[in-house]
């Protein structure tokens, strides 16, 4: 993509998310996930005595999410994607197996092993 001064601007598709916006997003998922964990205990608490197996269900979700939060934040830093690589591997030829054995002339009956008759004269 050219820009005003005909210099060529190239765009770096391998590179990785800049720190500052990897624990940008990190923070907030643990904010989003807390928020969900705070409002599922507090529908624990409304709903304890008129719907007690939602109830349950929140309060389990309740106490879960911190821990599935907590390792979501800490996961770390997405991996760099792979560049596809320059080097290509020459393709294997399959190796020669063994041959099938070939049928030996017929032998005619009185003669010595080994001695045929050429062209099948008499």
């Amino acid at each position: 993509m050219p820009k005003r001064g005909g210099t060529e601007v190239f765009r770096i598709t391998g590179a990785r998310q800049g720190l500052a916006d990897d624990v940008r997003g990190r923070q907030r998922r643990y904010v989003i996930s807390m928020t969900v964990r705070t409002l599922s205990v507090i529908a624990a608490a409304v709903l304890w005595n008129v719907e007690r197996h939602v109830a349950i269900v929140a309060l389990a979700l309740g106490i879960l999410l911190p821990y599935v939060a907590v390792v979501i934040a800490n996961a770390g830093r997405e991996s760099a994607p792979s560049l596809p690589s320059t080097f290509v591997p020459t393709p294997a030829r399959p190796a020669l197996g063994a041959g099938e054995p070939t049928e030996e002339p017929a032998e005619e009956a009185g003669a010595p092993r080994g001695t045929s008759r050429p062209y099948g004269r008499n």
